[in-house]
């Protein structure tokens, strides 16, 4: 199968119709052989009866429908398990996302043989109260990622087949399949300026939290990509840099102290010394942070994929 499109939705009866007969169009135009997966993420509308006569209506319809509402990183991780074309693409229900982008992007993934290709939003129709924080959060996410997007927001986004199915969605990661995708080896991603259109229908699902839960979610991603497998390396050169800052400290306060006694000069006692207290502090902080490597060592050495390794070819 050519093509694959994934749809997460939250209460969109209104638009699901009309996403539908767009998204045919241009896919039929373009003589694909092609599925649409929609995932109701415990909508409480009728959505999830619009996406049942829709499969009536197309043996091209699949779809799935959680019992609660659990998230779009779900939403994603249930229809990566399922579907079968050679590129998938991903769009929002709610008519933002324009379906003319989708021979484009698919032809970057089949004749550029990008990895994945993301969508910028770079003129977009929505509040300063989304645009700003949208533009902090998108340029902390490539310092800290290292991967030179612009809009690690945007829903619309085209992989290859081997790139959701080697990659867990989970959480709120949805933001970060770049980097879940880098850590396992896929290199090769780039991002395509897209249309950005007014919502048409309902109302936006996320709020302001999703930048502070954003910016959590890129300290984990972070973490994980880089010390998963070897938590020592983060926590022992950190607990090592604080354990000799306060050894340090420690013997400087007890030299001064000796210096002073051996000139006869009046001396402070150690614990009215503020050096003190720093260097109490930072001597804990490095044994605690030593301590938290060595647990997180033995929980990474006994996770059951600690040596599951993806392997692209084999002879």
């Amino acid at each position: 199968m050519d093509l694959s499109v994934v749809v997460p939705l939250y209460n969109e009866e209104e638009s699901l119709n009309e996403l539908f007969d767009w998204i045919q169009r241009v896919v039929r135009e373009q003589n694909y052989s092609w599925e649409i997966v929609f995932i109701d993420d415990g909508s409480n509308d009728k959505s999830w009866k619009i996406i049942e006569e829709l499969s009536q209506k197309s043996e091209n319809v699949r779809g799935i429908k959680f019992r609660r509402n659990y998230g779009k990183s779900a939403a994603l991780h249930s229809a990566f398990q399922q579907v079968n074309g050679n590129v998938v693409i991903t769009m929002d229900a709610d008519m933002q996302d324009s379906p003319d982008e989708i021979p484009e992007l698919y032809r970057m993934i089949i004749e550029e043989n990008w990895d994945i290709v993301s969508g910028w939003k770079k003129k977009r129709y929505d509040p300063l109260s989304k645009t700003l924080p949208s533009k902090f959060f998108n340029r902390t996410a490539r310092i800290f990622t290292r991967i030179k997007l612009h809009d690690f927001n945007c829903g619309l986004k085209a992989y290859k087949n081997a790139v959701v199915k080697s990659i867990e969605v989970y959480g709120e990661m949805h933001r970060y399949i770049p980097v879940l995708a880098k850590q396992a080896g896929f290199k090769r991603i780039t991002e395509k300026v897209v249309q950005h259109k007014k919502r048409k229908y309902g109302v936006t699902k996320f709020g302001i939290e999703r930048f502070i839960n954003g910016f959590l979610d890129l300290l984990s991603v972070t973490f994980i990509t880089r010390f998963g497998k070897r938590p020592m390396h983060f926590f022992g050169v950190w607990g090592t840099i604080m354990f000799l800052t306060g050894g340090f400290a420690t013997i400087w306060i007890i030299a001064q102290k000796i210096h002073l006694l051996f000139v006869d000069m009046p001396v402070r006692e150690i614990v009215d010394q503020p050096l003190f207290y720093i260097a109490l502090v930072a001597t804990i902080i490095g044994v605690q942070m030593f301590l938290t490597g060595f647990i997180a060592e033995l929980v990474s050495r006994t996770s059951p994929d600690r040596n599951d390794y993806l392997i692209e070819k084999k002879i």
